[in-house]
């Protein structure tokens, strides 16, 4: 049977997937239900490695947590990173009950809230200025505080990325500073009692193209330099953003890492060392670093057929896995790689349409898939469950309990 080469990355013990070395009948006993979320630790380990074996050594690497916010895969990941990227109060709290210095967490997103800012300046984070009222507030809220907040400068930059499976930078954003008012800006803040560390660009994610993601590289350097000459003191940080996708279908073609490392070998070298001598240049990675480690896991209440059509009904869903079910901002949905979990080697021999528990048509895991037979009480694991999983989806719809998550 051919695999899906995210299944092929997780062990088989006795004829089951295994997460951590854990043959997963036996992790849904430990568990003591399901539906559960597994994500495995050393594949984690494996992919931050891969990275520092491929990209440049004066890069570093940073965890955008809302990728994965379990407070277990934070830690993990807080020993294999450079830096942490948080998105809330809440995952600033989860990145600092790690042991990476505060001083390498930073703080982005639109919206950020005045008790947020103050939290983010007593705690001495990296804010990441999405505006220049922010902007403001934060200069504020550091003068209340007495204490001197450190910034990054947001860019939504003058171009687009094509190929990005969410675009977050070019034309009209609610992301970042639009680049030609970056200058006006910072001549502002130079006036003000903030700390500007440098820029940050996040043009857009899950992207599967290198070549595109070595052009929106070269071209946010290229519009970094330009920006960098109106800072108000020297660039010690530039965060050329991340995007790196995984494979979710069959067709599908893995990311060509060694082409990226190539690339930001030469811009690093030959571009910013020389003009920006004291800046350190950092990757912002989530899914890439998480995704492929998790997996789903739900079981089989009941199987029925309709008019022709065989049905297998999970007792988890879209209200867990939303991006599965095709409803988080896919255009077209198709399938994400999915497996009878407890019979991983046997054939397929039948196609079936694997659906959630909701009340709704759009509660749809897996659409006439060829799995091998499966009856009330096996398992269905679905893939690259990793990132963007239980907090990007709506748990609380219809009511429905909430699944477990483990780190093995």
């Amino acid at each position: 049977m051919t695999q899906h080469p995210s299944a092929a990355a997780f062990a088989q013990i006795d004829g089951q997937l295994a997460v951590g070395g854990v043959p997963v009948g036996r992790l849904a006993e430990r568990i003591g239900s399901t539906p559960f979320f597994a994500y495995d630790r050393a594949l984690i380990t494996e992919r931050v490695a891969l990275l520092r074996a491929t990209l440049p050594a004066a890069l570093q690497l940073k965890y955008a947590i809302k990728a994965n916010p379990m407070p277990a895969v934070v830690q993990q990941l807080s020993g294999l990173v450079d830096a942490l990227d948080v998105a809330s109060a809440l995952e600033m709290r989860v990145a600092l009950d790690t042991p990476m210095p505060a001083s390498k967490v930073s703080f982005a997103g639109p919206g950020k809230t005045d008790a947020e800012l103050r939290q983010a300046v007593a705690a001495g984070v990296t804010v990441e200025l999405e505006s220049a009222n922010e902007a403001a507030r934060l200069a504020r809220a550091g003068e209340s505080l007495g204490i001197r907040p450190r910034v990054a400068v947001r860019v939504n930059p003058d171009f687009a990325v094509k190929g990005s499976g969410m675009r977050m930078g070019g034309g009209p954003q609610q992301f970042g500073v639009d680049a030609e008012l970056v200058p006006g800006l910072l001549k502002d803040l130079a006036g003000t009692d903030l700390e500007v560390l440098g820029f940050h660009v996040f043009a857009g994610s899950q992207n599967l193209r290198a070549d595109i993601i070595c052009e929106a590289q070269r071209r946010t350097v290229e519009l970094l330099l330009r920006l960098a000459e109106d800072a108000p003191e020297a660039v010690r940080y530039l965060n050329l953003g991340g995007g790196f996708g995984i494979p979710y279908t069959d067709r599908d073609v893995p990311l060509d890492l060694a082409a990226i490392g190539a690339n930001l070998d030469t811009l690093i070298s030959d571009e910013i060392a020389p003009r920006l001598p004291d800046a350190q240049v950092v990757i912002e990675l989530g899914r890439y670093l998480v995704g492929e480690a998790g997996v789903y896991v739900t079981r089989v209440v009941d199987r029925k057929v309709s008019r022709g059509k065989t049905y297998l009904v999970v007792d988890g869903g879209m209200h867990h896995q939303l991006a599965a079910s095709g409803n988080f901002g896919q255009v077209i949905r198709r399938n994400y790689p999915i497996a009878v979990a407890n019979r991983v080697a046997a054939e397929p021999v039948e196609p079936v349409t694997v659906v959630g528990s909701l009340c709704t048509p759009l509660d749809l895991l897996g659409d006439n898939v060829t799995l091998p037979e499966a009856s009330v009480g096996d398992l269905i694991v679905i893939y690259q469950a990793g990132a963007y999983g239980l907090t990007a989806s709506p748990t609380a719809f219809l009511s429905h309990p909430a699944p477990a998550e483990v780190l093995l």
